[in-house]
């Protein structure tokens, strides 16, 4: 786990080292479900960097040792990469949302960034876990020569999404960023800057989709805790034998 420099520097040497890579972007609830589902820990233990998106998960880090962790927001390092991307001419592929998000955000980031090169932008249709692409999409990313893929399906199925077609791709990297593409599209709110630096960013996207996330954030803190709580008396009780 590192910052959002250190993240941004390591996927620069992967797009130039071309390995087919995957980078998993990890809030609380990635970590949750990794403990979960042995499957699910596999493919991050696989991927080329798993990056704290949540500032609970960087004060851990922290807390065992890690000094130089901080808050790696998904968001934010896309617009890392967009931005110092093009001095070296960077292509960039979409991959997920919905056709008029896609497009926004396409509008969007060459506004900030002109001269930005995106290069290809697919929507697919819903699916409840991860899938193989098809060959239209296979193809249409070949032929696009991306040197980052974004990939915006949700966690945890844009991990599996990453892992399950890395082999089928020629693309030196893949990252997955949950609702970036929402949130830089301007399609949802972000939640404020003060929020997200006190570990409270749940909070706001639960107030803006109680629906569809209070079972991810009210289940899930509370299992993430309780797995804190655990490994700290685990650790003490090993520390006496």
């Amino acid at each position: 786990m590192v910052d959002s420099f250190l993240a941004a520097e390591r996927l620069s040497l992967l797009v130039r080292d071309r390995q087919k890579a995957y980078v998993c972007v990890a809030p609380v609830s990635t970590i949750v479900e990794a403990r979960r589902d042995a499957e699910y820990q596999k493919v991050l233990n696989e991927a080329a960097m798993v990056t704290p998106d949540g500032a609970p998960v960087a004060w851990i880090g922290r807390l065992n040792g890690h000094r130089q962790v901080r808050r790696t927001y998904g968001p934010d390092l896309m617009l890392k990469m967009c931005d110092e991307g093009r001095a070296s001419g960077l292509r960039h592929f979409f991959y997920g949302g919905t056709p008029e998000v896609c497009d926004r955000l396409e509008r969007s980031l060459k506004e900030r960034f002109p001269g930005i090169l995106v290069v290809g932008k697919i929507a697919p249709p819903f699916a409840a876990k991860a899938e193989r692409l098809t060959e239209q999409a296979r193809h249409a990313i070949h032929a696009a020569r991306p040197d980052i893929l974004w990939v915006a399906l949700g966690s945890p199925k844009q991990d599996f999404w990453m892992a399950l077609n890395r082999d089928a791709l020629d693309v030196p990297v893949m990252v997955g960023v949950g609702a970036a593409f929402d949130f830089l599209a301007g399609a949802k709110p972000q939640a404020p800057r003060w929020m997200g630096r006190m570990g409270l960013e749940w909070l706001f996207r639960l107030c803006c989709e109680p629906r569809r996330l209070w079972k991810r954030y009210l289940i899930g803190n509370a299992l993430f805790v309780w797995f804190l709580f655990r490994d700290g008396v685990r650790g003490r009780r090993d520390a006496r034998t």
